[in-house]
């Protein structure tokens, strides 16, 4: 089971033992019926296509409802069993768990992990599972069966009373209710070498295979095909290969994930400290990997920076060096989850520790569980950012929270700031990325109108980072270029002032009843979005939690019947809107 599942349930009562089933299964994602349902991680409205929509993406389902309800939504997409994702009922108390689809995807399996973590017994029915101990079809973390199409008969002769030659070493197997004879008349071959399926014989393929790569200028298809050709000429099945494991140095090559990617295998990648001694013995950077990976010497190679070595036993390659760290900058939005985008969902999921301000760490909510919580004050934004580059250079998955959007006035640039002035090699490692969100003033604008429709600029009043005469500089320019100018940061508990002298700048461009739009605690509770004229502006009317919106020349408020007020900037701007 490749792909995160999806657990569904339709009341509130179940969330308790959803949570239960999470903590086991990190990544899987939360589906609650909307207007049922709170602290989930996606509400829906139709069950039923919900659920045939993820079974169609091949993702596991875990309902939390009664089985029959599962059949019958399921009923008309069941067609071949090769390919059906593993799905499961749990009953709402967590008192049982019933495997229904998935037998070939590893149904019985997980349905063992979830009963474990309710307590309970799993209904597991699957006669094979049951004699036998285990699932032929669907071996365990660490091994591949090679021919699954000769599993049926293969399994149907073993419960018709044949004896079973065991070729290899596998404790799952040995360890079974096989009736495993040395004479036996079925075999089964356990080797990371390639072999040809025969009659009556089921091969399963170990991942004991490391490949060490320590490269930093070939081409990318090059190392694919390199790679390719040295399991091929070695004669090893790619389905053996556990990972990819390199030096950290190397953790940004693109020819590393694409060799990975291409094996559907992880990439892992050894500090300096770890590599050290071996290096020291002579060995090649690509040896060192290699042995540091399995234990044991690499085969020979004609590629000095692509080895392979075979371990004596499969390799779990979580716990092998570490993964390539990950610093997504992200987004939430101004407050609520709904201003949320999925990539920034996504990411808060697979996070393994969040960095950020208190309150914009618990804007976050149930995504935030489970996760490492690194709080700091607002005002530390280096410090935090250097935290957040630690974190993500010692493998970690890290998300930094901002409110509104990440590239404005928030944490993108400090952490791009922090790279500039402060670099460190390991650094050079992490996997970057900066994830959107709606910011302040977009939600501002919409939420009474469109006073943004034409051209508009956004100044922050804070004169920490910057000088005042430069902020008074940038509001004339954009009052005399009648801009609609956004301001953030407008007001704090030690600068009042700022916000009155923004007003008397613009007040020699702006007539006095130009809309000013107040907004304050956007998509948190409170929330008040207001217009007033340029003249009544004045510090008492704002803090660090408004953004405020002042109009052009052309900016139009209109007062509705039913007493709503709408403030928009028209799109022709050389044009009265009459005309």
């Amino acid at each position: 089971m490749n792909v995160a599942p999806a657990i569904v349930i339709l009341g509130q009562n179940s969330v308790t033992v959803a949570r239960k089933i999470i903590s086991v299964l990190p990544g899987a994602t939360l589906y609650g019926l909307e207007g049922r349902t709170s602290g989930v991680d996606v509400s829906f409205t139709n069950f039923g296509e919900t659920m045939r929509d993820l079974f169609a993406q091949g993702t596991p389902l875990i309902g939390i409802c009664a089985a029959g309800i599962l059949i019958r939504t399921l009923a008309p997409m069941l067609s071949d069993k090769q390919q059906e994702p593993p799905v499961l009922a749990v009953a709402e108390d967590g008192s049982a768990v019933v495997p229904l689809l998935g037998g070939l995807g590893g149904v019985n399996d997980l349905a063992r992990r979830i009963a474990e973590a309710l307590d309970v017994k799993p209904a597991i029915t699957t006669t094979g599972y049951l004699r036998l101990g285990t699932t032929l079809l669907s071996p365990p973390p660490g091994y591949h069966l090679a021919n699954p199409d000769d599993a049926k008969k293969f399994i149907s002769d073993v419960l018709a009373g044949a004896q079973v030659k065991l070729e290899g070493i596998a404790p799952w197997l040995s360890d079974s209710k096989l009736p495993i004879d040395p004479k036996g008349d079925l075999t089964i071959q356990v080797t990371e070498r390639l072999v040809t399926p025969r009659a009556n014989c089921l091969v399963y393929h170990p991942a004991t295979i490391a490949i060490a790569i320590a490269i930093s200028d070939i081409i990318i298809d090059d190392a694919v095909v390199l790679v390719h050709k040295l399991l091929a000429d070695a004669g090893l099945a790619s389905a053996s290969v556990a990972g990819i494991f390199a030096p950290i140095a190397t953790a940004a090559d693109p020819a590393i994930h694409a060799v990975a990617s291409a094996l559907k295998v992880p990439a892992r990648f050894f500090t300096p400290n770890q590599l050290e001694s071996l290096l020291s013995q002579g060995y090649s950077p690509a040896q060192a990997a290699a042995i540091a990976a399995t234990g044991t010497s690499p085969l020979s190679s004609p590629f000095p920076n692509i080895v392979i070595a075979i371990a004596p036993q499969p390799i779990d390659p979580n716990t092998i060096g570490q993964p390539r760290g990950r610093l997504a900058i992200i987004g939430t939005g101004p407050g609520g989850s709904q201003w949320m985008s999925p990539e920034v969902k996504e990411i808060l999921k697979s996070a393994t520790d969040l960095v950020g301000y208190k309150t914009y760490l618990d804007l976050v909510g149930s995504l935030a569980d489970g996760k490492e919580r690194h709080e700091s004050d607002n005002r530390e934004e280096e410090a935090r950012a250097t935290l957040a580059l630690d974190l993500a250079a010692s493998g970690r998955y890290v998300a930094v929270v901002s409110s509104g959007d990440p590239g404005i006035y928030a944490m993108a640039t400090a952490v791009f700031e922090v790279c500039d002035r402060y670099p460190k090699p390991e650094w050079d490692s992490i996997d970057i990325h900066v994830a959107p969100g709606i910011s302040a003033m977009q939600a501002a604008a919409a939420a009474i109108g469109a006073p943004l429709g034409h051209d508009f600029c956004a100044i922050s009043l804070s004169d920490i980072l910057k000088p005042w005469s430069a902020i008074a500089q940038r509001i004339t320019a954009a009052a005399e270029a009648d801009f609609v100018i956004a301001f953030y940061n407008p007001v704090s508990k030690e600068r009042t002032w700022q916000l009155a002298e923004a007003r008397n700048i613009l007040l020699q461009h702006r007539t006095p009843d130009t809309p000013v739009v107040l907004a304050r605690n956007l998509g948190r509770p409170g929330q008040t979005v207001r217009a007033i004229a340029l003249e009544q502006l004045t510090p008492a009317s704002a803090d660090m939690r408004t953004i405020i919106l002042v109009g052009s020349t052309k900016t139009r408020t209109i007062k509705g019947r039913n007493g709503n007020i709408w403030v928009y900037t028209p799109r022709r701007y050389t044009k009265s809107p009459e005309s």
